[in-house]
């Protein structure tokens, strides 16, 4: 069986893909003169959080995810980020792929949060390979990829930030349920506000002028007008 070898020799952002996109450089060697006709992979890329050092600003902004830092022996534990899957052309010896791997700015997925926290630096990442290729001279030979190849790669924060910058720009992002939604949807026709972010900023200008009901301070004016039909 072919000993393949990965290697990861850069991440950039998809300035023209339609929604938030990272772009992994994959190097994959097949010792030999014998050609590869074509290689179907699959990949996982997952976080190591354990890899790097965090300031505090970094380990309060994580407290989500890992708990407080003295906690931080049993829980920084290895983060799911993607799986994707790529069929790569023929080759002999070497060549270089391009791995696009689709993200999200949805702040309720762990790897979202756990990039939006780095302040600088590089996130640890690791990109571990299966799936097989077809080489051989004069017919096709089908060989596994073996399950222990892997990849390690530090993608800098810039990469992350200028990936989302790209799609939304000083902006940030909350998943609603839908009645949620559609009461602020209603609450916005109502008052026929020109965006949401005015909608948001008449809400919470209520909240602070509302008197509170109750000894915790919690004002009802605006969570009725919102919910009101």
């Amino acid at each position: 069986m072919t000993s393949f070898d990965f290697a990861c020799t850069g991440v950039r952002a998809d300035a023209y893909a339609a929604g938030p996109t990272l772009v992994f450089r994959l190097r994959i060697t097949a010792p030999g003169d014998q050609p590869v006709h074509a290689m179907a992979l699959r990949c996982q890329i997952r976080i190591e959080p354990a890899l790097r050092r965090y300031d505090d600003t970094e380990a309060e902004a994580l407290g989500d995810l890992f708990g407080e830092r003295s906690r931080w022996g049993r829980t920084l534990n290895p983060l799911q980020f993607a799986h994707v899957s790529l069929v790569c052309p023929g080759f002999t010896g070497q060549t270089e792929v391009d791995v696009p791997v689709p993200c999200t700015y949805d702040m309720d997925i762990a790897a979202t949060k756990y990039f939006e926290a780095l302040e600088d630096g590089e996130a640890p990442l690791l990109m571990l390979f299966s799936g097989i290729a077809f080489r051989g001279p004069g017919g096709f030979q089908v060989e596994p990829v073996p399950w222990d190849k892997e990849a390690p790669v530090r993608l800098p924060v810039t990469v992350w930030r200028e990936m989302m910058d790209q799609h939304f720009p000083g902006c940030g992002w909350i998943r609603l349920p839908r009645d949620a939604m559609e009461s602020l949807r209603a609450f916005r026709s109502r008052r026929a506000l020109p965006s949401w972010q005015e909608t948001v900023d008449v809400l919470l200008r209520a909240a602070e002028d509302a008197p509170p009901h109750s000894a915790s301070g919690a004002a009802t004016v605006p969570a009725a007008e919102v919910a009101a039909p």
